[in-house]
């Protein structure tokens, strides 16, 4: 089979967990669909249940575990099948409601991205049937589905701050359904500081700020019509309100694309020198391969640049931190230390084991954490006698208390043996929960052999 064959044969997860509810009502299958050529249903006129279940997306689900769906058409989100790969086989009996929803309040957008899709000249606006989200369909909808969602993405197409109830929405969910993890990206512009100050109050568990650039001049290239000084002061506001209460969310992320003229070492320095002083949780580099003639070709991946920075990047871990030493990194020491001499169990049984977890980062550790995400904890990997993981989630442990930048504590930890008696090798690492594992930021583990008799 050819290329002909793999461009025709691919797989996507999206219509098993995710629905994305336009600014008109309508409701698509996916994130990457601007121009909404793939409308799965109408939430105006149907309840989010019978579109999640109804027959557009068990047709396509179904053409999914068949290897392919025409009704997918050019979206970016397919993920290829190579010769000889099968579709993965994915449940046709779904639950009532999506796990994930996408809330797009607005298409329109206060400045003019270089060459973006989305961009007030392509018209994007004019494929809405409505300029806002109505606030009360998107009540309807957060009722309906809340019990069943484990999360908001607060954004999809344009800024969706500019919607005048758009705190107000956000406020709504967390008071009515605060299990839900609410996340946004927001260009900063459209808040003012009250309303960022507001946000911030809200329970929101996340917020991004999209700016790229460290000054007026570098940033104005991207974000056409932008201000520096506002997206900074908005994004400074937040932090400060934060601070103010003690809180440990939402947390502030700041998100900027490299291009050819925002990508020197001065410009970035000032990135991260800014970023430390407001407060900001996380500064991340975003690599993109457009517009063609302003991506950065220094950081382009495969170069020796890209590899430099490649723990500071968006897409590589949800932990790694362009701001210096905020990257979480840990050195665990597991007893006995004598070189060589595995851990004993029998099989089925519990055991302790001994460990000592250092904090080689200048963040600390916390041990507790709004809504249970984002604490840290010990966490011990099953792996087979070559080191290939057969459990990730094998065992964990709380720490003791919050590790200080530099602190080294010892936290125990009971494991369960395998019930089949053999080698094996345990693999140590520390996890942020529901977000990452150490190990993904480049943190090393701990590997120590186990025999199980």
């Amino acid at each position: 089979m050819g290329l002909a064959h793999l461009a025709t044969r691919f797989t996507c997860s999206w219509p098993w967990s995710t629905l994305v509810l336009l600014c008109d009502g309508r409701v698509v299958c996916g994130c990457a669909d601007p121009y909404a050529a793939r409308v799965v249903g109408d939430a105006r006129t149907s309840t989010l249940h019978e579109i999640w279940t109804g027959a557009p997306m068990a047709a396509l689900r179904a053409g999914l575990n068949g290897g392919g769906a025409a009704f997918c058409g050019d979206c970016p989100l397919k993920l290829p099948l190579g010769d000889g790969d099968a579709p993965p086989q994915r449940g046709l009996d779904v639950p009532p409601q999506p796990s994930r929803l996408y809330v797009e309040c607005t298409a329109a957008c206060n400045i003019s991205c270089f060459k973006a899709c989305c961009a007030p000249e392509t018209g994007i606006t004019r494929t809405r049937q409505a300029g806002m989200l109505d606030a009360g369909l998107f009540g309807r909808v957060l009722d309906e589905a809340g019990p069943f969602l484990g999360r908001i993405d607060f954004f999809n197409y344009g800024e969706a701050f500019l919607h005048k109830r758009a705190v107000e929405m956000c406020e709504r969910v967390k008071r009515d359904f605060p299990h839900i993890y609410l996340y946004t990206s927001t260009n900063g512009l459209a808040l003012g500081e009250e309303s960022a100050r507001r946000l911030a109050r809200s329970g929101i568990d996340e917020v991004t700020f999209s700016i790229d650039g460290a000054s007026q001049a570098t940033y104005e290239r991207y974000r056409r019509r932008g201000r520096f000084e506002t997206a900074i002061a908005n994004l400074r506001a937040m932090a400060a309100e934060k601070r103010a209460a003690g809180r440990d969310v939402p947390v502030l992320n700041w998100r900027y694309i490299l291009f050819e003229w925002n990508d020197s070492d001065e410009e970035m320095q000032r990135a991260r020198d800014l970023a430390a002083e407001i407060g900001v949780d996380r500064l991340a580099w975003e690599i993109t391969d457009h517009p063609e003639e302003a991506f950065s070709r220094r950081f382009a991946p495969g170069t020796a640049e890209h590899q430099r920075i490649r723990h500071e990047i968006w897409d590589t871990s949800n932990l790694g931190n362009a701001i210096p030493g905020a990257t979480p990194r840990a050195r665990i020491e597991v007893a006995p230390m004598v070189p060589g001499l595995p851990l004993f169990a029998r099989r089925g049984r519990l055991f302790a084991v001994r460990t000592r977890v250092h904090n080689l980062s200048t963040r600390p550790f916390p041990r507790e954490a709004s809504y249970g995400r984002r604490l840290v904890r010990l966490g011990a990997q099953l792996c087979d006698a070559s080191g290939i993981v057969l459990d990730r989630d094998h065992a964990r442990a709380w720490l003791p208390r919050p590790i200080g930048p530099g602190e080294q504590v010892a936290v125990p930890i009971e494991v369960l043996a395998p019930p089949q008696p053999g080698r094996y090798q345990l693999k140590f690492d520390l996890v942020s929960e529901g977000i990452d594992w150490f190990e993904a930021c480049g943190s090393d583990t701990t590997l120590r052999p186990l025999v199980v008799l």
